[in-house]
């Protein structure tokens, strides 16, 4: 296995972040292999706040979302559109859905996104491989030292040249990506489904970046011109085809002189290894 060196990593155990991290990837495939025709996105969502609150979890970066069919490729979405919230659209068999759950415990934070169908659906199943290329040239990019922006940028071409949407951009501000940090070990609210902790946690940062010339906030966009900031970042590439999308989201690791996936064992990384579309990093 490879070493790495947490230098920069002040303050951030990663041991918490990576057991958060996969208790949250648990929730989501738990809770799929629960799903059943005809249950709404809403009672989906609320399946996951209840586990995820019967392991621990005491906070949230944002509780969970749960998206079914066509709202899987975010068509009409786009920024704070209340469309992202859980709506009572029904699952059918066919239909691809994502689970993405952003809980907070121990002081660590996960943000995590898994994308699946009940029953079958070979659009996603194209993206799902398609995501492969995405994570191993994330990675390669930044351990190259490249700017946050021009990574970003390389996920446009990579999805331009695999005829799919990079639907992400939908997200607010455009993300690839945002930062997370480690968070004082008590009990927090929310607002609107976010965290009212881990949104001024994120405020801060982005004050504190402007000082550096960096942002929290990782796209394409001017404010990511800048080389890979040292911390934790929750990266969610999210492709379309169509009324299809599909979406990893995990934590990445990057110091002043290296970057690593906090974790090689999740379900979407496992998949790829079982088709051979992606080795070790």
């Amino acid at each position: 296995m490879q070493q790495h060196n947490n230098s920069g990593l002040v303050g951030i155990d990663l041991t918490r972040f990576k057991t958060l991290q996969r208790l949250a990837y648990d929730c989501a495939e738990t809770i799929a292999g629960e799903l059943r025709p005809g249950m709404t996105e809403r009672q989906v969502a609320k399946q996951m706040k209840t586990w995820l609150l019967d392991h621990g979890v005491n906070d949230w970066f944002h509780q969970p979302f749960a998206w079914f069919g066509d709202r899987t490729a975010f068509r009409g979405f786009s920024g704070f559109n209340p469309r992202f919230y859980p709506s009572g659209r029904v699952l059918e068999l066919g239909m691809p859905f994502i689970l993405d759950c952003a809980p907070v415990m121990q002081g660590a934070v996960a943000d995590i996104g898994y994308s699946g169908c009940l029953g079958e659906n070979l659009v996603q199943e194209r993206l799902m491989d398609d995501l492969a290329r995405h994570r191993e040239l994330i990675l390669k990019l930044i351990r190259q030292r490249e700017s946050m922006a021009e990574v970003s940028r390389a996920v446009d071409r990579l999805c331009q040249q695999q005829g799919v949407e990079p639907r992400h951009k939908a997200y607010p501000f455009s993300v690839l990506a945002h930062q997370v940090g480690p968070l004082a070990e008590k009990g927090g609210f929310s607002v609107g489904r976010f965290g009212v902790r881990s949104v001024s946690w994120l405020v801060r940062a982005g004050i504190e970046g402007r000082r550096k010339g960096q942002s929290p906030l990782w796209s394409s966009a001017r404010r990511s011109e800048h080389p890979p900031a040292t911390g934790l970042w929750a990266v969610e590439p999210h492709l379309g085809l169509g009324p299809v999308g599909a979406k990893f989201e995990e934590l990445l690791v990057i110091t002043p002189d290296d970057a690593w996936w906090l974790d090689e064992d999740l379900p979407h990384v496992r998949r790829w290894r079982e088709r051979r579309l992606t080795v070790a990093a």
